[in-house]
């Protein structure tokens, strides 16, 4: 009896409590992928420490290592790696040599391939608690294997290795959850037809690190000092960060994949920056409440949007990518190892703060961390070294939760000494010597109360002591789970083509992947380095479309950026004449995603514009409410208006949300929206009208062969779109053709082909309904990029 034989030398060497004490029952580990990196790096090692933790506790173990491979090759391969086991310095080298013997002897290989294997797995199982008398406390099956099994593996334990009733079970997997939110929900579809949710333990390691994982207890017990301080009023940004100098040499069939956002931002860090955005639970232990107040917080955020985000590849990748997956020679990967992304909440607390995530491969340190950095209000006369001295107002005031490595080398909470002294627990953590030679962001580590743990832990250790404990607000749920690929996947969609900025690695980077915000978004800091294939020939900037009508009307051609400046600039222009003429500018404006990089470049750089004398009207809306980021009122709203100082009263929306529901003909938002354009434009004529072109040649929302808008009245008109949202509400061609100007603008190559075909066609509104636009007493100027005009 192996097992009996194992309890009773542990009570021989008073490593295991009486026989009398030793009835908690058996708990069987099951570790799939045992052969496998994670399991060879993390895994046996903290199942070992789990083994040594709790020895002593009333429950006994065995160890099941389980793979695909043979039973030869498999037990000679797991036990290779069992051997290499170790315990932590301050165990006493005898009771560390009998335990590492008794944990070989409690563990044992299978090969799991067939409903047949986990079915005699069971049975083994089963025997062994018969032949020894115990009762079954539990089964943790932990999945160190790819995704794509987890279904197979999922059903065969479900059918026929689940414990007996009595008995937990406890369902351990690794990400990645997925590759964005439409996968995530199929697979957890898939997982909950096999399991309940409270026996699914999702890791993300980070979450095991000692100074993630203190995040929130931080919070708590500083809640005295940190209250009046932890908001938009007192904080200027936040930074959570992963560096690593290493690359992806030898794992670029699953980066090519995933890339950084997918692999780090979407977890790791996402879940450092909740503990710190989300509002502090009553009890910061219950997985409940902790849940609970992170889903709010992912509610608060701001879309992301491709502005969002600045992306990088090491130059190395590429060949790298071509040599390991046999890829052609011409091929190129558009796949990120670098990104920062400003992140922004719309919550009462963190209003106006950016979050900055960033992480990168190939960079130039290994480290991790989160800061929170202050707002300094101080103005310090003396200078020198009362200045200079910790405890000075006009020193910077931060929180660095220190995840590891870099010039610390340790998990650590460094609190600036300008701030306050923090609350730490004890037994946990202590206080650091400051190493006078060591500096932080520029500044001396003297100049911080800086606590390092007591017991540093591997993060793995950490998560599998808190699955034996059933401790799930260490793991990630259901809700938690597809909340982040919400807000993450039209990031990942809208940035999957573009060309990341290659960077050389390592020091050599410099300040390529410096950058900055900009209006809402983020941009770097240096122009991109251009290398001429050609430096004899002409280059296609050396070349202008010499061509200034379009459709009989003045045509404006440019390169985008070019382009916007001029139209933007235009557009002050005419509401500068128009304030002179008439004390007000009446503007009506187009949603959707050409006139954004617009909005932002009025936003930022017009500041002689005449927004105080300006009405803000909307061409088109879709019907669905304006909070809702379909919403091309909330897209102005984001872009544009919050930035700017419009007079409220002079801001109009367009009706679509009365009464509870969306554009119902009997609540007469289109006579609303039409008396209020009567009722305040003069003769109903707008100053300026800013269109798009569909690709099939819609303008507004007024789209090819459409019942309602397109000839008849000067009004306010709901039709239907080919897309959803189906339901529009859009200013009619007719009132469109009043105004004193339309400026239509055009990007992108994807607009070449109609706009090709406008250029050949006559007035045909009921087939290309931006043919109808031709203002009655106004004037019409196309604007135009020359990869939208030249294709």
């Amino acid at each position: 009896k192996m097992l009996g034989r194992v309890l009773c030398t542990m009570l021989f060497v008073g490593a295991f409590p009486s026989p009398a004490e030793a009835s908690q029952g058996h708990i069987s580990v099951v570790l799939l992928g045992a052969t496998g990196d994670l399991a060879k790096k993390y895994l046996w090692q903290g199942l070992f420490q789990l083994y040594m933790d709790q020895v002593s506790s009333g429950h006994s173990f065995t160890f099941h290592g389980a793979a695909q491979a043979a039973l030869e090759p498999g037990q000679r391969l797991m036990f290779d790696v069992l051997k290499k086991l170790s315990c932590p310095p301050d165990e006493a080298p005898n009771r560390c040599a009998v335990l590492k013997d008794q944990f070989l002897k409690l563990s044992q290989y299978h090969q799991l391939k067939t409903a047949e294997n986990y079915t005699a797995l069971s049975r083994e199982i089963e025997t062994l608690l018969r032949q020894e008398g115990l009762k079954e406390a539990g089964r943790i099956f932990y999945f160190s294997v790819p995704p794509f099994a987890y279904t197979e593996i999922a059903r065969h334990i479900n059918n026929s290795c689940r414990p007996p009733a009595g008995a937990w079970l406890r369902v351990v997997l690794e990400k990645p959850f997925g590759h964005d939110l439409q996968s995530a929900q199929q697979l957890e579809a898939e997982l909950a037809g096999f399991f309940r949710e409270e026996e699914m333990y999702r890791v993300d390691h980070y979450l095991g690190k000692q100074a993630v994982a203190h995040i929130l207890p931080f919070r708590h017990q500083n809640r005295q000092f940190l209250d009046p301080v932890w908001n938009r009023h007192h904080v200027e940004r936040v930074e959570v960060v992963l560096k690593e100098t290493v690359d992806a040499k030898g794992r670029t069939s699953f980066y090519e994949q995933y890339g950084v956002i997918r692999d780090v931002l979407q977890n790791h860090l996402t879940e450092a920056l909740m503990f710190l955005m989300m509002e502090l639970p009553t009890n910061v232990s219950s997985a409940h409440e902790v849940v609970q107040h992170k889903l709010q917080a992912f509610q608060s955020l701001r879309g992301l949007e491709r502005s969002s985000a600045v992306l990088g590849q090491y130059q190395a990748y590429n060949s790298q990518v071509q040599e390991e997956l046999q890829e052609a020679q011409g091929y190129v990967s558009t796949t990120p190892t670098f990104a920062g992304v400003l992140i922004c909440s719309d919550s009462l607390r963190w209003e106006g703060v950016p979050f900055l995530l960033t992480s990168g491969k190939a960079l130039d340190e290994r480290v991790g961390y989160a800061r929170v950095l202050f707002k300094n209000r101080a103005y310090c006369t003396q200078s020198g070294a009362l200045r200079d001295a910790g405890h000075s107002q006009c020193k910077p005031k931060q929180i660095i939760f220190h995840f590891g490595h870099g010039a610390l080398n340790t998990p650590a909470v460094l609190v600036s000494r300008n701030l306050f002294q923090p609350v730490m627990p004890k037994d946990s953590w202590r206080e650091a010597e400051a190493q006078s030679d060591l500096h932080i962001f520029g500044q001396p580590l003297s100049d911080f109360y800086m606590y390092s743990p007591v017991k540093e832990r591997d993060a793995y250790s950490v998560l599998i002591s808190h699955i034996y404990h059933g401790r799930k607000d260490f793991f990630i749920t259901t809700e938690n789970l597809l909340a982040s690929w919400a807000f993450w996947t039209p990031l990942l969609d809208s940035t999957s083509r573009q060309p990341p900025r290659l960077y050389p690695g390592g020091m050599e980077n410099q300040h390529l992947l410096d950058f900055e915000m900009v209006g809402g978004g983020v941009a770097f800091t240096l122009a991109e380095p251009a290398e001429l294939l050609n430096p004899s020939g002409q280059m296609p900037s050396d070349f202008r479309a010499i061509q200034s009508k379009f459709r009989q009307s003045p045509l404006v051609s440019a390169w985008a950026e070019d382009l916007i400046s001029q139209l933007a600039s235009d557009m002050e222009e005419a509401a500068v004449r128009s304030v002179a003429r008439s004390g007000q500018f009446h503007l009506a404006l187009s949603g959707g995603s050409s006139p954004v990089v617009l909005f932002q470049r009025l936003a930022r750089h017009h500041y002689g514009f005449p927004w105080k004398h300006t009405h803000v009207w909307l061409v088109d809306e879709r019907c669905v409410p304006l909070t809702d980021s379909e919403s091309n009122f909330l897209g102005l709203h984001r872009h544009l208006l919050q930035h700017l100082r419009v007079p409220y009263f002079n801001i109009h929306p367009m009706p679509v949300h009365l009464n509870r529901r969306l554009c119902v003909e009997e609540d007469r938002g289109t006579e609303l929206y039409a008396k209020d354009i009567v009722a305040l434009v003069a003769n109903a004529s707008f100053d300026l009208v800013l269109l798009g072109v569909g690709t099939d040649g819609h303008t507004a929302s007024l789209f090819p062969r459409s019942e309602n808008g397109l000839e008849g009245a000067p009004t306010v008109v709901l039709t239907e779109s080919p897309v959803k949202p189906h339901q529009r509400m859009s200013l009619s061609l007719p009132l469109i053709n009043k105004a004193r100007q339309v400026f239509v603008l055009v990007l992108g190559k994807g607009k070449h082909d109609i706009t090709t075909l406008l250029s050949r066609v006559g007035h045909e509104p009921r087939k290309w309904p931006i043919s109808g636009v031709s203002p009655s007493s106004g004037q019409l100027v196309w604007y135009m990029d020359y990869e939208a005009l030249l294709g």
